[in-house]
């Protein structure tokens, strides 16, 4: 019996001894990841989420890891593509992690070998529909396009309820509309619609003659200024936040469905700062930086602990709009050519 004591006893030892081996080599390898991101001294990210946004993140990765800085580089996500594309065709190796609300950007980069695998840490946990099967491209946020109108022009009783109410002649020369040629999210919400009532709905919508504008953010602007009475389209967390801070914006979850821009993160195969990038991506990932997007900036997260304010919508109460990743790749230049076709620019 004393024997088997001592054996007990030696057991519990040598696991306690373990514990504390592996624990310390997981710190002396965060140790000497965070010690090799100072020594490259960046991490270079190229992103379409909002300027406000980015440079929040930006701000609060700096103050969790001083000495690494973040360089942001932020335009429409078919502008930060087309960068890309033109640096590593010139051999130029900049970026560090992409950030696109075009998931066909993925499937492109994928296919060019120009992403990197990595999965951000917790990304087990994450909803299927912003997990990568391929490890590579994880869903960071993610937010619905909708319908703006102005409140103090047009009454919510009169404000169009449906894609379709855009149509109507009396909203010609009233109604504002992003370009899918600078934002990428603008061609999910093509390709939504598209296969929901075909290329004649857009034909249409054009004979109303809308403002054209670039960013899927600019149609708030415009709509809150009272430049133009309807926005045709238009990211909800910006016009969202944008409510919050006073301007006369009204929001219409169309009832025929609602198109969801999911944005991955990745980082790239050429990352000249590839540990900062790493430490980067688990960072925007956490919790606290995934809670600050949902409560600040009104957009829906993977993380699963994340909650929500009480007026913002769920995703399971609205009629969702997906588009395949794989078709959007496929038909994205058809998109912007018949939107320049309909719309003249």
């Amino acid at each position: 019996m004393q024997a088997n004591g001592y054996l007990r006893a030696w057991i519990l030892g040598a696991a306690a001894f373990l514990i504390v081996l592996v624990q310390t080599d997981t710190c002396l390898s965060q140790d000497a990841r965070l010690a090799e991101a100072r020594r490259e001294g960046k991490v270079v990210w190229y992103t379409g989420a909002a300027l406000a946004t980015a440079e929040k993140v930006a701000s609060l990765f700096k103050q969790a890891y001083p000495g690494i800085e973040v360089e942001v580089h932020r335009s429409g996500s078919e502008r930060i593509l087309q960068r890309i594309m033109q640096e590593a065709a010139a051999g130029i190796k900049n970026a560090d992690v992409f950030n696109s609300s075009d998931v066909g950007h993925y499937v492109l980069l994928k296919k060019k070998g120009m992403l990197a695998k990595y999965t951000a840490a917790g990304a087990e946990r994450f909803a299927q529909g912003f997990r990568d099967p391929d490890g590579i491209a994880f869903g960071w946020r993610a937010f619905l396009i909708v319908i703006s109108y102005n409140s103090k022009l047009v009454a919510s009783g009169d404000a169009p309820k449906t894609w379709k109410d855009l149509l109507d002649p009396k909203w010609k020369g009233k109604l504002v509309t992003a370009h899918p040629g600078y934002s990428g999210s603008i061609a999910t919400y093509m390709l939504a619609l598209v296969n929901l009532y075909g290329w004649d709905y857009f034909k249409q919508l054009a004979q109303n003659q809308p403002h054209l504008t670039q960013s899927v953010h600019d149609p708030a602007q415009v709509v809150a200024a009272g430049e133009r009475m309807v926005g045709a389209n238009g990211a909800e967390y910006f016009l969202y936040s944008q409510r919050k801070k006073g301007n006369p914006i009204g929001i219409v979850y169309p009832q025929d469905g609602i198109p969801l821009v999911v944005s991955p993160s990745a980082i790239t195969s050429s990352a000249p700062h590839p540990t900062a990038a790493r430490l980067f991506t688990d960072f925007i990932f956490t919790k606290d930086v995934q809670q600050f997007l949902a409560d600040s900036e009104g957009l829906y997260v993977p993380h699963p602990d994340v909650t929500y304010p009480a007026d913002k919508p769920k995703l399971s109460d609205l009629k969702v709009l997906t588009v395949d990743p794989e078709e959007l790749e496929r038909r994205t230049e058809e998109i912007k050519k018949r939107f320049v076709a309909f719309f003249g620019a």
